[in-house]
């Protein structure tokens, strides 16, 4: 998330957990998230292929988009 303040990370992960306690069930305590920032020349290689062209199948979301 390169280029997005604190708080709109902060207000994500809330998001984000409050999903995840509302739609599973789940304390917060059972809830962590993370963000790692990369480099957009980097995106396709450590990220797009192994994670999402490899991981097709698993993706409840897919991008639109294609590297």
């Amino acid at each position: 998330m390169a280029g997005k303040s604190e708080r709109k990370k902060i207000r994500l992960a809330q998001e984000i957990t409050h999903g995840v306690m509302s739609l599973l069930n789940y304390g917060a305590e059972s809830v962590s998230v993370a963000f790692e920032e990369v480099d957009s020349e980097d995106w396709a290689g450590r990220f797009y292929r192994p994670d999402i062209q490899g991981k097709w199948d698993t993706l409840y979301k897919k991008p639109e988009y294609t590297v």
